[in-house]
């Protein structure tokens, strides 16, 4: 047991798993807050605890000058890519279970791939483009267009895994000159104004039973993201990266827990097949 932790790599992947445990409850916890309360709302208390993580990160690594940018546009750009998507995804939770809008929205990592092809010129084989098409098709399973069971809903998750994607290739281009705390500041500062312009239109009180609800989301937020910067800091992105579909495990769990919500078979086959083709992906495009 202890031999697992003694290495780097492992102990990477143990905190990418509890990341992402934690943005399970973090959405777990929105799709009952979405119900009484404003998409707008409930991004403006996330990017508060975004920009309160980033004083935190820039004081553990003593980084005093965390403020200075090398790319300010690129840094707005990921910024709004960041409130788009995190508006979909929670909005998606509002309609859809959360398994069956996680198994759609696990197609990020397949569209990061086709992404960075497009934007930053990776190379890549022939049979990763057999296995994104096949990532793709597990997409068609979940959504079954053209059937009667099909709903429009459904692609709320698949427009915010294609903005995710987005954010992500522009992140790792932030990345090559700017920290992670320089990135967390301006994605809150940007959050913040953005959402509150907003959400004044939509803003209702919160009751003292939502409280705790609010400080959950601001908590498993903030905790997702520091463990995902541990994990990132230890291990590589190849290899945390196909542990992103532990997302749709624990969402599966969850939503039978607090929502009773079984996903159907097509849901299961379309989840595992997007899920295998990923992990295939990411193993294998360096090669």
């Amino acid at each position: 047991m202890f031999a697992l932790f003694k290495s780097k790599e492992n102990l990477g992947i143990l905190f990418a798993i509890a990341a992402y445990l934690s943005f399970s409850f973090l959405d777990a916890i929105q799709k009952t807050l979405v119900i009484y309360y404003s998409v707008f709302q409930i991004l403006f208390f996330k990017y508060s605890f975004t920009l309160f993580l980033s004083f935190i990160e820039s004081r553990r690594k003593n980084n005093l000058k965390f403020y200075i940018t090398y790319n300010w546009k690129m840094q707005i750009l990921r910024s709004i890519l960041s409130i788009v998507e995190s508006c979909l995804f929670v909005l998606a939770f509002k309609y859809l279970s959360l398994a069956d809008a996680h198994s759609i929205g696990a197609s990020t990592p397949i569209i990061v791939v086709v992404f960075s092809i497009i934007f930053l010129k990776e190379k890549v084989t022939a049979k990763i483009w057999i296995a994104i098409f096949i990532g793709f098709l597990g997409v068609l399973i979940i959504m079954r267009p053209g059937l009667s069971i099909f709903e429009f809903k459904a692609l709320i998750p698949l427009s915010a895994a294609f903005f995710l994607g987005l954010y992500q290739v522009v992140t790792r281009k932030v990345s090559e000159q700017d920290e992670n705390e320089t990135s967390l500041l301006y994605s809150g500062i940007t959050g913040i104004i953005v959402m509150a312009s907003l959400c004044v239109f939509f803003w209702q009180p919160v009751t003292l039973e939502f409280i705790p609800f609010f400080v959950g989301v601001g908590f498993f937020y903030s905790m997702g993201l520091y463990l995902q910067i541990i994990a990132l800091s230890k291990s590589s992105a190849s290899i945390i990266q196909p542990f992103h579909y532990t997302l749709i495990f624990w969402a599966i769990i969850l939503g039978y827990i607090f929502y009773n919500d079984v996903p159907d078979l097509f849901t299961v086959i379309g989840g595992t097949i997007i899920a295998l083709s990923g992990i295939y992906v990411f193993r294998n495009k360096g090669n």
